[in-house]
């Protein structure tokens, strides 16, 4: 889902200064940009150690069971007789081990390859980012793949391997994307969310309560139009049916993997034994391409340049934007307002203190320079990524035999067998982080904790790396980092505190504003 890159928003093909949302901008204002793009994917770099040595070697425990029993098996377990967590907690606890074997839905009769090696702790996970060592194609959505039918017939972005020409190509075009409309994110962001601020105060004086959730899906929906495309969806034929219709089109991709609260019997015997066919949402889809084909004509261009055409572009532009960076401001923004909420009053205020006074400081601005001067404000952010990622299952196919390090054993993966990691254990691994568990917003602030951001994963790799054309970090690192701190930003000069309810939703954390407190100061 989406899909973001170190406090300082560099990287070797895209080093961005955003321009302030401010009340008055100066007349004289010029964006800053720093970008060099290499014409050829560098060489994949391992993130992991060469190889383990010195650890005892220990056979994988647990199995896959008999063909099409035992995916059924644990695929009861995983969506009802345990849950998720407790699925991975149990199986931890039986084997004695972080790394096993076991099976991953959807398994039959969708897919009859559910057979996953699990990798559980902060020391294995890595693996699954070193694109020497595994293959990340056709993996972004697991044991299965969405029919293409959903993607215009291609295979976009997501699905592709780094040794894929496409991949290079298509991740450069998005590169060209966030440099070319670098200049609209922080004020789109400031007017698009003040909106969803306004929406929240009206529902809660009616009311006496706010969804966040739906109203952060049409701020978010809007954002991205108008900050990437130039493009108000109102004043198109979409209108206001974009996140309605996104919603529906992810169901149709990733229905299998989720739990969507009907009963058993119906779920299984539809989401997660057939798949629901493309032509149900072929017309919603096409309302989507042909807004982003209509308002993408200079990323198009720059497609065609680099021999793409212009609609492969759209519809990996489409995805990019509706299924990683839409798909991530959905589900993240609700869960840092969660963890926020939750912290209490005592945080709320630290946070008001240090973002009003950088602000402040600034002239009154929303920059990246004042930004930098939050610590706080960073650490709850990136806390917010550890303890809760936007997208926690992670994908790769050994490339061929391997000894895999956990914090105890070292473990023979063969060639070919499919790695999987459940990534909310490993950023709650307790041998790394001390209180785990627990929401510490200024975990990373200082020296000691900066030094803990390689273990912060969220963004298919480690936060302290950057997104190249030779790995598979996200695009969109930086540019997810960002609107996520300018979230905590506008909302902190605004209100002083507030209180929320929790619920669940199919696709995370349902919050429901019940009391927002205007600034003091």
């Amino acid at each position: 889902m989406a899909s973001s890159s170190s406090s300082t928003l560099s990287s070797p093909f895209l080093g961005l200064e955003f321009p302030s949302a401010r009340k008055q901008r100066s007349s004289n204002y010029i964006p800053f940009i720093r970008a060099s793009v290499s014409e050829k994917p560098p060489p994949a770099v391992s993130v992991t150690s060469p190889e383990p040595t010195k650890l005892p070697i220990r056979k994988i425990p647990g199995d896959w069971g008999l063909p099409v029993i035992g995916p059924l098996k644990d695929r009861q377990d995983y969506f009802y007789n345990q849950g998720r967590d407790e699925f991975f907690k149990s199986r931890i606890q039986k084997y004695q081990s972080t790394v096993f074997r076991t099976n991953m839905p959807p398994g039959p009769f969708i897919t009859f390859k559910p057979n996953v090696v699990v990798l559980l702790d902060g020391k294995s996970f890595p693996v699954l980012f070193d694109t020497s060592k595994v293959e990340k194609k056709d993996v972004f959505t697991g044991t299965y793949m969405p029919s293409t039918d959903l993607t215009g017939g291609y295979r976009v972005l997501s699905y592709l391997d780094p040794s894929e020409p496409k991949h290079a190509l298509l991740k450069q075009l998005i590169f060209f994307l966030l440099k070319s409309r670098r200049s609209h994110v922080i004020p789109e962001f400031h007017a698009s969310y003040e909106d969803l601020f306004n929406q929240l105060e009206s529902d809660l004086a009616e009311t006496g309560k706010a969804s966040f959730g739906d109203a952060n899906d049409q701020a978010a929906f809007n954002f991205l139009a108008r900050s990437l495309f130039a493009a108000n969806p109102a004043d198109t034929k979409l209108g206001q049916d974009g996140p309605k219709i996104v919603q529906k089109w992810v169901l149709f991709q990733l229905g299998p993997l989720l739990r969507l609260g009907l009963p058993q019997f119906l779920e299984e015997s539809t989401i997660r034994t057939f798949r629901l066919p493309a032509s149900l949402i072929k017309k919603d889809y096409q309302r989507l391409y042909d807004f982003f084909y209509s308002s993408s004509s200079t990323v198009l261009d720059e497609a065609e340049r680099l021999g793409i055409t212009r609609d492969e572009a759209c519809h990996n532009l489409l995805f990019a934007t509706c299924f990683n960076s839409f798909g991530g401001m959905k589900l993240f923004f609700p869960n840092i307002i969660k963890w926020i909420g939750r912290a209490g009053v005592k945080l709320h205020a630290r946070l008001a203190q240090e973002i009003r006074s950088a602000v402040r400081d600034a002239g009154g601005e929303i920059t990246m320079a004042a930004m930098e001067k939050m610590p706080l404000m960073k650490s709850v952010v990136y806390e917010a990524f550890r303890i809760d990622p936007p997208v926690p299952l992670q994908f790769g196919r050994a490339k061929r035999d391997l000894l895999i390090e956990s914090h105890d054993h070292a473990f023979q993966v063969k060639e070919g067998d499919l790695l999987f990691g459940y990534q909310p254990f490993a950023t709650k691994d307790p041998r790394i982080f001390e209180r785990a568990e627990e929401f510490v917003g200024d975990r990373f602030v200082g020296e000691e904790g900066e030094k803990l951001l390689k273990h912060v994963l969220w963004s298919n790799g480690p936060e302290t790396e950057s997104p190249t054309l030779g790995n598979k970090q996200c695009a969109g690192k930086d540019f997810v980092t960002l609107v996520s701190r300018l979230l905590l930003v506008e909302f902190f000069l605004r209100y002083d505190s507030f209180d929320i309810q929790v619920g669940t939703s199919p696709l995370g954390s349902k919050v429901t504003i019940t009391s927002l407190k205007r600034s003091s100061f």
